[in-house]
């Protein structure tokens, strides 16, 4: 068994390797056709190749190259009406003889789109029909009987995979351009999601003056659901925070601490952050200073907001 598993690996690395040499000017001219492109990129395959064009296309939609799969049975019952003459299609088929994929090439010609073959067959009639050929034959398969698509397919996704990142490349895409198409994933959120999308506001932001008595700050940082009340002068500009912290350590000095006004027992000169940060950026700032909450104020130090390590924790970003 162990083995076995040794060889299907062995035999699937070198039919990769085997690519490298096929990196030429038929690649160098598909990243070109495809740059050029004024539509989409139609990826199609049938079977475990179209499972693999699957995962190309999506590649390609994700790395700057809007893209959709397109399942050849499909095609010839209507959704062939997806296809534009400024499209380029990416056809896959190992033998490029595949019955479903040359019932298409017809009509795929009088639309007028763009062919690209990927196939391990350079005289197959797909082959013929294409404006670009990419050779992705491997000499056989994992399948101990040479008839399960292993080896052929693990080609056809690395292929897909260099012909993505090339195109990438090409395009300038930058880390913020791949965050922009994954907002809900983890680099999405540290590159996108801003201050302002998950500070506190409102109610949920308690704001006092530095005269109110600490007994009353306590009782609006517990009606918020807060770690900590931003403190303000009369013109509203903060000039301190009370938190957690700041009540345990005057408690154990101060029997009176309650009836204190919050200016004098408050940390003064607080961290702030702006609205347009990054969360991210906000994490850093509370992980390096060793806090809980920070002030969010504008342009006047003026307290807009409150981020709490706990909305940074539901944000995802802990």
């Amino acid at each position: 068994m162990i083995n076995r598993a040794k060889e299907v690996l062995r035999i699937e690395a070198e039919a990769v390797k085997s690519l490298i040499k096929r990196v030429d000017k038929n690649f160098e001219k598909a990243v070109k056709l495809i740059l050029a492109c004024k539509g989409k990129v139609v990826v199609t395959g049938m079977g475990k190749p179209g499972f693999i064009g699957e995962k190309i296309s999506a590649t390609l939609s994700s790395t700057g190259t809007p893209s959709l799969s397109l399942h050849p049975a499909d095609a010839i019952h209507g959704d062939l009406g997806r296809v534009t003459k400024d499209d380029v299609i990416i056809a896959i088929s190992n033998s490029g003889e595949t019955e479903e994929i040359l019932r298409l090439l017809p009509t795929l010609k009088k639309i007028g789109a763009k062919l690209i073959a990927m196939t391990g067959n350079m005289r197959s009639t797909l082959a013929k029909y294409s404006d670009v050929v990419l050779n992705v034959g491997v000499k056989r398969e994992a399948c101990p009987f040479n008839l399960a698509p292993t080896a052929s397919t693990t080609a056809m996704l690395a292929f897909g995979d260099a012909l993505a990142i090339a195109l990438l490349d090409k395009r300038g895409f930058k880390k913020e351009d791949f965050a922009f198409y994954h907002p809900g994933g983890a680099l999405g959120k540290r590159l996108l999601l801003k201050v302002e999308d998950i500070m506190r506001e409102g109610k949920t932001n308690p704001v006092v003056k530095g005269e109110m008595k600490v007994k009353d700050v306590l009782l609006r940082i517990t009606g918020a659901r807060a770690g900590s009340a931003s403190v303000v002068d009369k013109k509203g500009v903060l000039i301190g925070i009370f938190t957690d912290g700041d009540l345990r350590r005057h408690l154990e000095t101060d029997a009176a601490l309650s009836t204190r006004q919050v200016k004098n027992v408050m940390t003064k000169n607080p961290i702030t952050i702006s609205k347009d940060m990054l969360a991210a950026d906000a994490f850093r700032i509370l992980r390096e200073r060793k806090i809980d909450e920070i002030p969010v104020v504008d342009k006047r130090r003026r307290p807009i907001g409150l981020i709490d390590v706990q909305d940074l924790l539901k944000a995802g970003l802990v």
